[in-house]
């Protein structure tokens, strides 16, 4: 079946870092957020601030359950349910349900697969993959819109074959370049802490990173934005350095590189989507309310840094 579009993709990292993480994605009238660490009142100033305030929010997505990245969700459904009058689905892991905060839970969240696509309520398809993590089960999502791919990869310790099969589709990929190996390992963290950062289910390095891109960028890649970079072990001048040596080693062209911030909100990015795709939606789950966790949440959950 054809569908005809011809608008925009907005992409729009509100925060990203150690201290609170959320991304919207969506076309302007209505989105997705990819987590929510940040405080409600910041993401609905964010939204605000980059024109986006009166965008209707039709789902959140959560990687995993450090509060970096789900802190707010009890106070954003809330919100979200006062302004738009519905429930609005937070989705995850059944792993990442079991080891959230109970101060932190929605009303509605729904329990999706590594693996398996699910439609949200605009008629995209978001697809959850397993990432290395020190988590439960933590995922990156993809999110097809319009016949453009958006990913955010973050939070991850390594890549994967799986990682850039993904990537090798992105039209906008938000990616992390944690930090600089010697800035670590010559800096004040804990020998522990340092061990955890830099292992396979921890972050990755900028040179990881742009390892990652040089080889699974494709022609396609348009935007590429540095996240979740550390403020101690990291500078933007060392980061973007890496990702251009990793965008002049694939096959991308025409890359703009950007660097999500943890105090203001980034762009809106926008792409055009074609006037014309071929809309295949792949086989989908639908996600489901699962049964109350049995196991007590880890009250003492916390991001790596």
């Amino acid at each position: 079946m054809n569908a005809l579009f011809h608008q925009d993709t907005i992409v729009a990292p509100l925060a990203s870092g150690s201290r609170g993480n959320c991304t919207y994605i969506g076309d302007g009238r209505r989105g997705v957020l990819v987590d929510c660490g940040i405080s409600t009142k910041q993401v609905l100033a964010r939204l605000d601030a980059i024109g986006l305030g009166d965008s209707q929010i039709d789902a959140v997505l959560l990687t995993h359950e450090h509060t970096d990245h789900v802190a707010s969700c009890r106070v954003l459904d809330k919100r979200l349910f006062a302004q738009q009058g519905r429930r609005v689905p937070f989705y995850t892991t059944a792993g990442t349900m079991l080891g959230m905060d109970e101060r932190c839970r929605p009303k509605k969240l729904l329990e999706i697969h590594s693996g398996t696509p699910f439609p949200v309520a605009a008629g995209w398809i978001v697809e959850p993959y397993t990432i290395p993590h020190d988590t439960r089960d933590p995922v990156a999502y993809t999110v097809e819109l319009g016949g453009i791919r958006v990913g955010v990869v973050t939070d991850l310790g390594r890549s994967t074959r799986l990682v850039e099969q993904h990537f090798s589709s992105l039209d906008v990929a938000v990616l992390e370049f944690n930090h600089d190996v010697q800035m670590l390992m010559e800096g004040e963290y804990p020998w522990r802490l340092k061990q955890r950062v830099r292992g396979s289910h921890g972050h990755i390095s900028n040179e990881q990173a742009s390892e990652l891109v040089q080889r699974a960028a494709s022609p396609r890649l348009k935007h590429l934005v540095l996240a979740h970079l550390s403020q101690d072990n990291n500078t933007l001048k060392l980061s973007v350095e890496a990702a251009e040596r990793g965008v002049d080693g694939s096959q991308a062209t025409d890359v703009s590189v950007w660097v999500a911030d943890q105090r203001e909100p980034l762009g809106p990015l926008r792409i055009r989507s074609p006037k014309t795709f071929r809309a295949v939606a792949p086989k989908c789950a639908s996600p489901r309310e699962p049964d109350r966790p049995t196991e007590p949440p880890n009250l003492d959950q916390q991001s790596l840094f």
